[in-house]
């Protein structure tokens, strides 16, 4: 049963995850620091010196409202009492049933691989290795560890399946669902946005408003062009200068500029680069260099396997590395496993409890975009981290969140289905699924498919909503951009030939156009 202090710890938790990005979140981060500094602050009156300032300044009206909208209309109730905690995380069972059945399946390969190789999950590394290591922290990618061996736990095709595979057992599939609604490889019912309710959502994104990033104004005279995006900028800089978050976040909506988007992101995430941050780093950093997780194998593979391979990520392989091996580290990542259904594996050595996300084929993607934006790699970290527990585990998780793989999934499938159903009946017909062309895509988040400006394009609507769904909406734009072509195809190879180069494409027009053309 869930008593009154575990409900009470589960609504902050709630509050506390909303708050971040607001603008009240980074007011309190500011004024918190300032109190650090003052002397009559003392540690056993802490509780009461919060409420004195609180009350003193006038924030206490903003926390009270600010918590009011997130109970009253933003977070999901309590629930039964009796109810445990693990229904807030994922209120429907068999969601949580098929992650946990995911997981014992993700936990069985990697302990068949540790006694097909005879190597244990954590070891702590003897002291010439740590040496060796310190003194090639920044030159990683010149390391070539025999990897012939180790091979991801699974691939993003694999994940699919088992999304494929979903049934909720107390719905009758016979009743409820259109004959439309079995074209497509997700047989669940959950709530996705049509079209109509898409322009409501994204207002920003209609065509009579301003984008930056759009090459393509040949309809508008160069002096109005060149005013309208100096104008831009100057509203950028403003915000940055105010340190707005909530501001940053909407302005993010329309694109942002390509000299202070890394300004932008940080403050959207209120990720910070303050000397607490990296002795944080460091700390993690030492983690890595004193033990060895079996974890790091997977990493390095992968990054050898994508980012070292593509022709704009290659430069950063060092930095993936850093970023990747210190984040398999840091137990603070666990704290979104309060809000998300899946649960991490852990391994012992010594008394220590290493609990790590277990890298998927493409994984080390989600941080190679992030490296054309900061090069101090506890910035990136900090940023990536951040990017990573709003946003991406929920590509890799089972559950029924709207920004969920699930979720995205079946907007994309029904997106098409309204938009473009012939197109989608043929595919069908020849064995070339929609879902199983784009679902890499997705992902991914497009991460290594589209051209990185293009990407952090995507990128910045996604921080500027809060949300992934613009990840399937995108996914079928590129569909219908293509639809002449795949219209053509015969076959599920001759359909990927055709989507199988995403790079020279516009990631702004192609939204627009599917959504208010």
């Amino acid at each position: 049963m869930m008593d009154e202090g575990t409900e009470l710890s589960v609504t902050i938790a709630q509050i506390v995850q909303r708050l971040k990005g607001a603008h009240l979140h980074s007011q309190l981060e500011k004024q918190a620091r300032e109190c650090l500094h003052r002397p009559e602050i003392k540690l056993e009156s802490l509780k009461e010196d919060v409420r004195n300032f609180l009350r003193v300044s006038g924030t206490q009206d903003w926390v009270y409202s600010f918590m009011c909208v997130c109970v009253v209309c933003s977070l999901p109730p309590p629930g039964h009492p009796a109810a445990p905690p693990e229904h807030t995380k994922e209120p429907l069972a068999y969601m949580r049933k098929a992650q946990a059945s995911w997981e014992k399946r993700i936990l069985k390969s990697l302990n068949s691989m540790c006694t097909e190789l005879g190597v244990p999950l954590a070891r702590k590394r003897p002291i010439p290795e740590q040496k060796e290591l310190t003194n090639k922290w920044n030159e990683m990618g010149t390391d070539e560890p025999d990897l012939s061996k180790f091979r991801p736990v699974y691939a993003p095709k694999d994940f699919l399946e088992v999304l494929i595979s979903l049934k909720n057992p107390n719905h009758d599939c016979r009743e409820g669902l259109t004959a439309r609604s079995h074209w497509g490889l997700i047989q669940i019912s959950l709530n996705v946005r049509a079209i109509p309710q898409m322009r409501e959502a994204y207002p920003e994104l209609s065509l009579t408003c301003c984008q930056l990033g759009i090459d393509d104004h040949a309809h508008i005279p160069p002096g109005i062009e060149s005013f309208s995006v100096c104008v831009c900028v100057c509203v950028c800089v403003l915000v940055v200068s105010e340190q707005d978050s909530a501001a940053a976040q909407q302005y993010s909506r329309q694109g942002c500029p390509t000299g202070l988007r890394a300004q932008l992101w940080a403050l959207i995430l209120n990720a910070t680069n303050e000397p607490e941050d990296i002795m944080h780093y460091e700390q993690l950093k030492a983690a890595v260099i004193h033990h060895d997780l079996l974890v790091d194998n997977l990493i390095y593979k992968d990054v050898k396997l994508t980012a070292s391979n593509d022709d704009y990520y290659f430069v950063f392989e060092d930095f993936l590395y850093q970023v990747l091996l210190c984040f398999s580290r840091d137990t603070a990542v666990l704290e979104h496993f309060s809000y998300n259904s899946a649960t991490p594996p852990k391994s012992y050595i010594q008394g220590k409890t290493f609990m790590s996300v277990v890298p998927f084929h493409g994984f080390s993607m989600y941080v190679a975009p992030l490296c054309f934006l900061y090069n101090e790699p506890s910035k990136l970290y900090s940023v990536f981290r951040e990017m990573y527990v709003r946003y991406f585990f929920r590509l890799h998780s089972i559950s029924s969140s709207p920004s969920g793989i699930v979720s995205l999934c079946l907007q994309f499938e029904r997106l098409l289905q309204s938009h473009l159903p012939q197109l989608f009946y043929h595919l069908q017909k020849i064995g070339a699924q929609p879902l199983r062309i784009a679902f890499k895509w997705m992902v991914r988040a497009f991460s290594g498919y589209l051209s990185t400006d293009q990407l952090l394009l995507l990128w910045d609507r996604v921080l500027g909503y809060d949300s992934l769904e613009i990840v399937a909406v995108l996914a079928a734009a590129v569909f219908a951009f293509r639809a002449e072509n795949l219209m053509e195809v015969t076959s599920l190879a001759s359909a990927e030939a055709v989507l199988a180069d995403l790079s020279t494409l516009k990631v702004m027009p192609l939204l627009q156009i599917f959504l208010f053309a």
